[in-house]
């Protein structure tokens, strides 16, 4: 039985991502603020942010980048981001946004699987980028550092260089809804990660499936501290709020006296948050000090929150809380609770610890993993547990050059299967409640268990390896843990195994606990019994 949106249908434009956005300024919004970037106080009017993004874009043109090209960007959260990553779909060509934390190693994978001819950075992330550039084989004037002294003193164009002589955006024709707008690597259900191809129509559908239910509109001041690479920031943040003609306060990094400052100073009606800052803003005593009363809604995304946690932020800040679901593949939102709970549409109000309904002109699926038999609605209480699947417009077109992997997630009826368990109300709210796939979400980031073992197995002193997540009771995160079996005589700690990963692999990556044990539970056929260690 299919999980019918309760939602009323949105019509959806076959426009590219730039002309949704911004074709149909009024000339009077157009001079209200766009961006606020939060460490400097400078800011971009809406007309300021489309000049640059349409020079951005024929910068690109003049180089002779546009449909069919792919340019990587690489940066933390600015106005620049914004800026940059409008020019390149604005050109017609594809961006391959790179996550701020990867090492040199992995810039290089993700450039040469996406066939990009240009990075874009910025000057903090210099060093990683130009190394990760010329391993996937672009030479250095292939390297753009936004914020960085030109072209004529290092070799790289600025952002000066490239908006200065304003050449006009090149006129581009394609079919939204097969030309890629972006590619976002993803781990998927499970193993390495994965050229995510999302169309200028996936983007568009999920931004008109969402904007109804957010409760954004313009004079809203929104608080952005989830990176813009990661795609629950590049679209509930970036493009929705760009939508909505909200005021993005942008942040690069969080901090959690300057994510309160913000909201004080700047009087941020609603925020965006991973669990991870649920959990500062629910026991940390610096939340005291400022005053949050201009917040009107917080939602919380990319893993699971806690129910009494939800609760203890909403009784703490005075404002809503709710949750949303989605997955890169799905562009990302599938799932949403409006900001009143769900009250004014659906008629009932979704607790906390659910992820909502599924969104307009979309239906889902839980599918009993055993029998493959489809689970219904209850009468009442809670369904049985199923794995969630999901069809509508913002379903991704497949991975980049991975037609197996493809075929494995979206089914012949269109339907893409999550590897999540969830289980549903009588109403179609869902509720995730644990994971077929062995993805471990750190602090919203995904890690593969299968990437952190293979690092492992490469130390001479160990034997065999393997990485579950497991949660930690003080701050309620998940966590990668390593069950590491030594080599016969080998001398090893578990602060020498998280060193050496460390050595290896971003930031969020790292191996946070470490158990000894004599040998890693497998099956016949060799898989790792990942359910035996969980719990040890």
């Amino acid at each position: 039985m299919s999980i019918e949106s309760p939602f009323p249908p949105v019509q959806i434009p076959s426009s590219s991502v730039y002309d949704y956005l911004f074709a149909d300024i009024d000339p009077a919004v157009a001079e209200q603020v766009a961006l606020l970037d939060s460490k400097t106080g400078t800011t971009l009017t809406y007309r300021q942010m489309i000049d640059r993004i349409d020079a951005f874009a024929g910068a690109l043109a003049a180089r002779g980048l546009g449909p069919g090209d792919v340019v990587g960007l690489l940066s933390p959260n600015s106005s620049a981001f914004a800026v940059a990553f409008h020019g390149i779909l604005r050109a017609g060509a594809t961006a391959t946004t790179i996550n701020a934390l990867f090492t040199a190693k992995d810039i290089t994978k993700q450039l040469t699987d996406s066939k990009a001819a240009l990075l874009v950075t910025v000057s903090a992330l210099k060093p990683q980028a130009l190394e990760g550039a010329l391993g996937a084989g672009l030479d250095e004037s292939s390297v753009i550092v936004l914020d960085g002294p030109g072209a004529e003193t290092d070799g790289h164009h600025n952002a000066d260089d490239l908006l200065g002589p304003a050449h006009p955006a090149p006129r581009v024709s394609f079919d939204p809804a097969d030309h890629l707008a972006v590619l976002p690597y993803s781990s998927g259900t499970t193993g390495n990660p994965k050229g995510v191809m999302l169309t200028h129509r996936n983007l568009v559908s999920n931004v008109a499936q969402i904007r109804p239910l957010q409760g954004m509109r313009s004079g809203d001041v929104v608080l952005a501290v989830l990176p813009f690479f990661h795609i629950y920031g590049m679209t509930v943040l970036l493009n929705a709020a760009l939508h909505a003609r909200a005021q993005l306060v942008v942040m690069p990094a969080f901090d959690l006296a300057e994510f309160l400052g913000n909201i004080a100073d700047r009087r941020c009606t609603h925020a965006f948050i991973a669990p991870p800052v649920a959990v500062a803003l629910a026991k940390h005593p610096l939340v005291d000090d400022y005053d949050l009363s201009s917040l009107r809604a917080i939602m919380s995304g990319a893993a699971p929150l806690d129910e009494d946690l939800g609760k203890a932020v909403t009784a703490r800040l005075g404002c809503a809380l709710v949750q949303g679901y989605g997955m890169s593949e799905l562009s990302p939102v599938s799932h949403i609770t409006p900001f009143d709970g769900g009250r004014e549409l659906v008629g009932a109000a979704a607790p906390v610890s659910s992820c909502g309904w599924t969104v307009p002109n979309s239906v889902s699926k839980l599918v009993d993993p055993a029998s493959g038999q489809e689970i219904g609605l209850p009468d009442s209480g809670l369904s049985e547990t199923g794995e969630l699947w999901f069809k509508g417009p913002n379903v991704m077109v497949g991975y980049l050059g991975n037609d197996s992997a493809t075929r494995d997630t979206i089914d012949d009826d269109g339907f893409l299967h999550t590897g999540d368990l969830a289980r549903v109300d009588p109403t179609g709210c869902i509720f995730i409640v644990d994971r077929l796939k062995e993805l471990i979400k750190y602090k919203g980031y995904q890690v593969p268990p299968a990437e952190l073992e293979a690092v492992l197995l490469g130390h001479p002193s160990i034997a065999d390896a393997a990485v579950v997540g497991v949660v930690e009771p003080e701050s309620g995160e998940e966590v990668p843990k390593a069950f590491v079996v030594r080599q016969p005589d080998a001398e090893l700690d578990e602060q020498a195994v998280m060193d050496f990963v460390a050595g290896q692999v971003a930031p969020y990556k790292k191996v946070r606990q470490v158990a000894f044990i004599d040998a890693i539970p497998k099956s016949a056929a060799g898989k790792i019994l990942r359910k035996d260690l969980r719990g040890r």
